[in-house]
């Protein structure tokens, strides 16, 4: 069922280039869409969130903003059992991210006082989707990094939300919730309506839907990414077992059908192990159609000769899961730049990274890890830079000041250093 790619064959390194864009989705397509949805979010509020709810997701919500009340009842309905995995989970998410705080800085030099302050935002949404999947896990994810950070309030955006992603709000920190997904969401978080007051930062996966409208109202909030389908690249050198690689790349498969379950192999033994090892898991699954449909449109295998020439395709297509099935995944790892997360070993499934290992799985997909960093706490502050001089201080810089200044043809720059030196 993969597509099998071997070093040498005409269409190796085409597969690979194609593969390498796979994040230019086509959000021009639902672009005109999308507008006319964010605008009627602008323009009529409540109102037009109702009716855009109902027409998209088949239910117009009682509350658009759930009554606190009425949410942390519901969220009391989940299992005991329940509970205690979402608690478990969302621990380890805090004490990973807890080490990414940063408190800011402070230093002096010859009069100049220079540093840095640190401040959460003041609102934060996160998105959670309500479509073929629904991912109490991803409430974790994104609003536990958040609370982390310091966020005073955290809005989940999420269609008729469940008992148990309610729950997982609550164990996450949330303040409020809002009863409603897709492209009308991002536009009551971004813009506001009478129910829900506007927030400075945007955050979560959604369909192409959603991130249109995260890409256009980027500017007027802050935003995490633009996310596209899920994907999973796997490194296995002939050690590796087949049924558990395949267990791997059926992982992200069953995600969507646009999902990329991506293989790279030593042998084309192996790939083609591994590739009937896929076949056979594939009719285990529930969710079948969905993950075969994944791996027959984005599923590919690449045969390489060498290890470094695996370290290359997986830095070409910069993926957001690198799972490495090899005897050294360190030093593998060490020739690959670009992953959103990497899984290092044969004992370390990709699953642990979505569930409950600690570092959010909300990642850079589409090759975007070349250039953009998984959620932290670092997405929810902003930072302020401060600088005091001292009179002397001023004196000492004056001349390097007001000569910078009038290179540019500034008077006023330079005035504004000179008056005070008098």
């Amino acid at each position: 069922m993969l597509t099998i790619h071997e070093r040498g064959d005409a269409s190796y390194e085409q597969a690979l280039e194609a593969l390498s864009r796979r994040g230019e989705a086509d959000l021009e397509r639902v672009e005109p869409v999308v507008r006319d949805i964010l605008a009627q979010v602008r323009e009529r509020g409540d109102e037009a969130l109702c009716e855009l709810s109902e027409r998209f997701d088949g239910a117009r919500p009682e509350h658009v903003r759930l009554p606190d009340d009425l949410w942390h009842a519901r969220a009391a309905e989940v299992a005991p059992e329940v509970r205690a995995w979402l608690e478990q989970a969302a621990a380890r998410v805090r004490d990973y991210h807890e080490r990414q705080r940063d408190s800011g800085y402070m230093y002096e030099e010859r009069g100049v006082t220079l540093g840095q302050r640190v401040r959460p935002v003041r609102a934060a949404g996160v998105y959670a989707p309500g479509g073929k999947a629904r991912y109490p896990s991803t409430v974790l994810m994104t609003a536990v990094p958040a609370a982390v950070a310091g966020v005073p309030r955290i809005v989940l955006a999420t269609p008729r939300p469940t008992p148990d992603l309610l729950a997982a709000a609550e164990v996450a920190g949330v303040t409020e919730v809002i009863d409603a997904g897709g492209a009308q969401a991002i536009g009551a978080l971004a813009y506001g309506t009478e129910s829900v007051a506007r927030v400075d930062k945007v955050v979560g996966p959604g369909n192409i839907y959603v991130a249109c409208a995260k890409r256009l109202v980027y500017g007027v909030v802050d935003i995490d990414s633009i996310a596209g389908p899920s994907e999973i690249l796997v490194i296995a050198d002939d050690a590796a077992d087949p049924a558990v690689v395949a267990a791997d790349l059926l992982s992200q498969a069953e995600h969507d059908e646009a999902a990329y379950p991506l293989l790279v192999t030593l042998s084309r033994a192996q790939a083609d192990a591994v590739d009937a090892e896929v076949t056979r898991q594939l009719e285990l699954l529930p969710r079948r159609e969905i993950a075969r449909a994944s791996v027959e449109r984005g599923g590919f295998a690449f045969v390489c000769v060498d290890l470094e020439e695996a370290a290359r395709v997986a830095d070409t297509l910069a993926p957001e899961h690198l799972a490495l099935a090899v005897a050294d995944a360190d030093a593998l790892l060490e020739q690959i730049g670009a992953a959103g997360a990497a899984f290092l070993g044969y004992h370390t499934p990709e699953a642990a990274g979505d569930y409950a290992a600690g570092p959010s799985h909300v990642l850079p997909t589409g090759g975007a890890a070349r250039h953009a960093s998984p959620l932290g706490v670092y997405d929810f502050i902003v930072r302020t830079s401060l600088i005091r001089y001292t009179p002397e201080a001023l004196e000492a810089q004056g001349d390097l000041l007001e000569g910078l200044a009038r290179l540019e043809g500034l008077e006023a720059h330079a005035r504004a250093v000179a008056i005070r030196r008098r």
